[in-house]
């Protein structure tokens, strides 16, 4: 009962019009007392984003996708909502009616029914298909919620939080970029880190400011360009920044590991260097960057 699932693509569909809500069998949307949490929530590729993926940064999310003409479902579902019942908000259950909402079946690459994922953080924990009995349910939701214990916000006490004052280093620098100033926005973050030089918040947003100033410069045919000169490292990067700001980054990553194979000594260095930069864009445990990290280090060794 484990696995991963790439969630690539969900904030997209959730943001298509709603379907009719699913009526799955026993679903309840009654909050569970104190949490201010429904144990039990139907979810639609519109609510997806809110249900599931926002949910998750505070409980444990368990999907549940059924069909209606599914027999084993019909066995699964109410032992699931049962438990989550007992969880008094704990953790959440967001069953899925596949076939009224074929965005999230698509995103998590459903092959048959029940499918059940879990979700923490935003990202999947773990996932089974078919029917389980109900011991090893209890065991399996035991064990993930002891996984996440004391690395989620938790349920929502009621009381809504005193919002944190904006630090003003950040708005002015998030104001220059508004402005299109990459210039002013880079100055404000390097102030920032002058000051705080582990604020990871600064680092990661002077990355991105790098990146885009970058890119502004880049002429239409960068690519084009960069193919027609297989060992100019400058045109090899900028082809790299222009498939990576055209929302490519798999194509960038693989020019730079193959520009990596055809150059040595401090060329070879400077490549890995850009390339090292350009993963430090994403989150790490992103699937296409640990792709090509493990193509870096076979190009490298």
């Amino acid at each position: 009962m484990s696995g991963a699932v790439d969630l690539s693509g969900l904030k997209e569909r959730a943001m298509q019009p709603p379907s009719a809500p699913p009526t799955g069998p026993g679903s309840d949307s009654a909050p569970a007392t104190g949490t201010g949490l429904a144990p039990v929530v139907d979810v639609t590729d519109a609510t997806f984003q809110t249900e599931v993926l926002e949910r998750s940064m505070q409980v444990l999310v368990v999907v549940d996708l059924w069909a209606t003409w599914c027999g084993p479902c019909k066995q699964l579902s109410p032992v699931l909502e049962k438990l989550a019942h007992e969880g008094g908000g704990t953790w959440v259950l967001a069953k899925v009616d596949v076939d009224a909402n074929p965005g999230i079946a698509q995103a998590f690459g459903v092959q048959s029914v029940p499918t059940v994922v879990a979700i923490a953080g935003g990202q999947p924990l773990a996932d089974f298909a078919g029917a389980q009995p109900e011991p090893q349910l209890r065991q399996w939701i035991a064990a993930l919620q002891e996984a996440v214990e004391g690395k989620l916000a938790g349920p929502p006490t009621g009381a809504e939080p005193e919002p944190e004052p904006e630090d003003p280093r950040f708005v002015a620098a998030e104001n220059a970029l508004d402005e299109g100033d990459f210039a002013g926005a880079e100055a404000a973050y390097e102030l920032i880190l002058n000051s705080e030089p582990n604020n990871a918040q600064a680092q990661a947003a002077l990355r991105q400011v790098k990146f885009l100033g970058r890119v502004q410069d880049l002429p239409t045919d960068a690519i084009e360009a960069a193919d027609a000169q297989p060992d100019s490292i400058d045109a090899q990067f900028a082809a790299a920044d222009a498939e990576l700001y055209s929302q490519r980054p798999e194509a960038a990553f693989d020019r730079l590991v193959a520009l990596v194979r055809r150059t040595a000594g401090d060329d070879r260095t400077r490549v890995r260097t850009r390339l090292l930069e350009l993963f430090e864009l994403f989150d790490p445990a992103e699937p296409v960057v640990t792709a090509a990290r493990r193509k870096l280090a076979s190009a490298l060794y």
